[in-house]
């Protein structure tokens, strides 16, 4: 069976190598105008590298020319881009003119005279449940938070007594500005530096040297400078009517930087405030500052 499997291989390849002449003749003198030697395989051959060559073409002018625009579904990159844009500015402009359309309705109902109803009502009151109770704190709560507040001035004066023991002894501290003081340091009151009144417009100096941190303006206390000095050391003055330097200047001791002013509505008058922190604690200027 082998050999004739074999046979009819060989028989077929043979077939396909076997050469024919394609001849042209004229037909009245019979005369040879052209001749083509072929074979069946040179055939197949030839047509494949047809096909693949023309393949090849048209694939490369759909790629890389603009006929492919004209294939359905195969759209232009900028084309897109400016579709999305389109569909973005759509929406924007539909939400405009929602926005337009409710606040026309709205001026209507204000000249035809229309007005909103009263609010429905919950279904069901509880509210009556809890009129009763009484949320007023008993005399001995009231001495109880009072103990406690106490306790914690305590304490916070003692800390505060402990850090006054330190390196701030060592340190001269020039008066920012000389005056009257009207309001002491007092924890209790969360008062924690002493308000000076002087003259208007008198200039307002370091009391030590150091760096600018903080040039700002807040609603209740208006103009506020901070200096950071050595030995984490910081100065505060508040209610400036304006500063003459900027974060991040150096300033020396008894250096003006800054124009007392009434700013904020803490203040009642032409004033400074000024206060002390060393390392996180407020302590009382009066004890290191002559003013």
């Amino acid at each position: 069976m082998s050999e004739k499997k074999n046979s009819r291989w060989k028989i077929f390849t043979d077939q396909l190598r076997n050469k024919y002449r394609l001849v042209i003749l004229n037909d009245d003198s019979f005369a040879e105008k052209f001749s083509l030697r072929l074979s069946p395989l040179g055939i197949i051959i030839l047509i494949a590298s047809i096909t693949l060559i023309m393949t090849t073409l048209v694939i490369s002018l759909v790629a890389f020319t603009s006929l492919r625009e004209y294939i359905p579904g195969y759209g232009d990159v900028n084309e897109r881009k400016d579709l999305m844009k389109l569909s973005a500015k759509a929406d924007s402009l539909e939400n405009t003119l929602a926005s337009r359309d409710w606040y026309m309705q709205n001026l209507l109902n204000v000249f035809s005279g229309k007005v909103e109803g009263k609010p429905a009502k919950p279904a069901k009151d509880s509210t009556g449940k809890y009129q009763k109770v009484d949320i007023k704190p008993s005399d001995k709560d009231l001495q109880l938070r009072k103990d406690i507040e106490t306790n914690q001035l305590q304490s916070t004066s003692e800390k505060v007594s402990a850090y006054k023991s330190n390196a701030l002894s060592n340190f001269f501290f020039f008066s920012p500005v000389k005056g009257v003081i009207t309001s002491s340091y007092n924890l209790r009151d969360e008062h924690f530096g002493v308000d000076i009144v002087a003259k208007e417009n008198e200039m307002i100096k370091s009391t030590l040297d150091g760096t600018i941190i903080f040039v700002g303006f807040t609603s209740e206390d208006g103009y506020v400078v901070q200096i950071q000095h050595a030995n984490n050391l910081t100065s505060v003055y508040k209610h400036n009517s304006s500063a003459t330097k900027k974060v991040g200047d150096y300033v020396k001791a008894g250096e003006p930087f800054a124009i007392i002013g009434n700013t904020g509505e803490n203040s009642n008058g032409p004033h400074l405030h000024f206060e002390l922190w060393y390392n996180g604690f407020a302590v009382n200027p009066q004890d290191y500052v002559v003013f």
